[in-house]
């Protein structure tokens, strides 16, 4: 499984998902489902983005859980 670890990385940074959009330009509604970890899909270019604005690695962003 796939998890997101946006909301990790914010709270990190004192960030909030508004000012994530600011940055960035991705849609809210997108970026709060990442931060919720509810995402099903994600574009490389939102990848891309989130990781060139919060300055981390795609592993540091999404993060492999094993199935048990």
């Amino acid at each position: 499984m796939i998890k997101s670890n946006l909301a990790v990385l914010l709270a990190e940074r004192k960030m909030r998902v508004a000012d994530l959009v600011k940055e960035t330009g991705i849609n809210k509604s997108t970026l709060y489902k990442l931060y919720n970890d509810e995402s099903v899909r994600i574009d490389f270019e939102t990848i891309d983005k989130i990781c060139t604005a919060l300055e981390v690695e795609v592993g540091e962003l999404l993060i492999y859980i094993k199935y048990e």
